[in-house]
C-alpha cells in the first residue's frame, strides 16, 4: 500500500508541475527560442533506435516549421564507444537541420542532469522539450523544476509496440526518482565553464 501510495503520488506531482505545458504534434508546439532533445538507445552502427529516431523527426519538425531557431542535442557519451548526441547530430544533419544550428551536450546522463546542464552549462531558459508521449510529463516537470521556461513536445507515433508498454511502466517508477530530483536539486554529475554554443545558434 505504501509503495502504491508513493507511486501515486509521485505520478500526479509530475503530472501537475507538467500540467497546461504538453503539446503532441510540431504544429500545436508553441514557439521557443531552443528544442532540448532527449537521447535514448543508439545501435552499435550509429543509427538511433526507433523511439530517438521518433524524437529526432519531430525536433526536426519544429525546426523546418520554425518552431525553433536552434536544437541542443543531449545523451550518453559516458563510454568512448557509445555516442547518442553525436549520433543525434548525424540523423539531423542528413535529414536536412543545418550543422550550425544543433549543439550537443554529451553528459546528459538521465532527464534530471540533461535539464540542469541546459540551464546551467548551456544557459536556456526558454525551451521546447522533445521526447517521446510517454515520457513528455516528467521531463518538462523536471526542466521546470531547474528554471527553464519549458514546455513539452511528445511524439505520439508507436515505433515499437513491443517496447512501449515496457518504457510506459518503467516511467511511472522513474517520477518517484524525478520528485527526488525536483525537492532537492542535486548537482549534474559534471558541471563546468559556460558553453556559449545555444547562444550561437539561436542568433
Amino acid at each position: 500500500m505504501l509503495v502504491a501510495v508513493l507511486l501515486g503520488g509521485s505520478v500526479g506531482w509530475v503530472r501537475l508541475r507538467a500540467d497546461g505545458h504538453l503539446y503532441y504534434s510540431a504544429a500545436a508546439a508553441p514557439r521557443a527560442p531552443v528544442a532540448l532533445v532527449f537521447g535514448a538507445e543508439v545501435y552499435p552502427d550509429g543509427s538511433p533506435s526507433p523511439f530517438l529516431a521518433g524524437r529526432l523527426e519531430l525536433a526536426r519538425q519544429l525546426f523546418v516549421a520554425g518552431k525553433v531557431r536552434a536544437l541542443l542535442v543531449t545523451g550518453d557519451h559516458r563510454r568512448w564507444r557509445y555516442d547518442e548526441p553525436d549520433a543525434m547530430r548525424a540523423w539531423l544533419v542528413d535529414h536536412g537541420v543545418p550543422m550550425e544550428r544543433i549543439v550537443t551536450d554529451y553528459a546528459g546522463f538521465d532527464s534530471y542532469q540533461s535539464c540542469a546542464r541546459a540551464k546551467r552549462i548551456f544557459g536556456v531558459r526558454r525551451a521546447l522539450v522533445v521526447s517521446q508521449d510517454f515520457h513528455i510529463p516528467r521531463a518538462t516537470a523536471l526542466c521546470r523544476s531547474v528554471g527553464i521556461d519549458a514546455d513539452g513536445v511528445g511524439d505520439t507515433g508507436q515505433h515499437r509496440w513491443d517496447a512501449y508498454p515496457r518504457n510506459w511502466v518503467r516511467e511511472q517508477f522513474a517520477d518517484v526518482k524525478a520528485i527526488y530530483s525536483m525537492v532537492v536539486r542535486p548537482d549534474p554529475e559534471f558541471l563546468g565553464r559556460r558553453e556559449h554554443g545555444v547562444d550561437r545558434a539561436v542568433r
